[in-house]
C-alpha cells in the first residue's frame, strides 16, 4: 500500500494540498491513500473526498516517533518531528513502512507531501 501523507500551514487551502499531490504522483505515481496527523484531518478529508480516496488519521502524539528523512527546525520545534508529511505517510503505511523519498512542498511553499509504501 502506498500512502501520502500531508503536512501544511494554517491558512494553507486544498489548491495547496492538490498542489503537492499532483508533484508527488509525477515523481512516485498514484497512492492508494491519504493520511494526516489528527489535528490536520479535516483538509485531508476534503481533499480525499475530492478524489475518492481514503484517509488515515494518525494520533498527533506518534508523530516524534517516526524516522524522518527531512529535519526541519519549524517542524521539529512545533511537532517534535523532522517532516510532519513524512511521519504522518510512514505511520499511516504501518510498521515496516519505508519513504520512497524526502517531503515535497506546494508550489505555494503552504503545505508538504510524502509518500511510504508498506512493506
Amino acid at each position: 500500500m502506498t500512502v501520502a501523507g500531508f503536512g501544511f500551514r494554517h491558512g494553507a487551502s486544498l489548491a495547496s494540498l492538490k498542489s503537492a499531490l499532483e508533484q508527488l504522483e509525477r515523481c512516485y505515481g498514484p497512492v492508494e491513500r491519504l493520511a494526516a496527523a489528527q489535528s490536520m484531518l479535516p483538509l485531508v478529508q476534503a481533499l480525499g473526498r475530492e478524489r475518492g480516496m481514503a484517509v488515515i488519521g494518525v494520533d498527533d502524539a506518534s508523530l516524534p516517533t517516526a524516522a524522518t528523512l527531512t529535519r526541519s527546525k519549524q517542524s521539529l520545534q512545533a511537532r517534535g518531528t523532522g517532516s510532519v508529511a513524512e511521519a504522518v505517510a510512514l505511520l499511516a503505511a504501518g510498521p515496516g513502512a519505508v519513504l520512497l523519498g524526502p517531503r515535497l512542498i506546494s508550489t505555494d511553499r503552504m503545505a508538504t507531501v510524502a509518500v511510504a509504501r508498506s512493506s
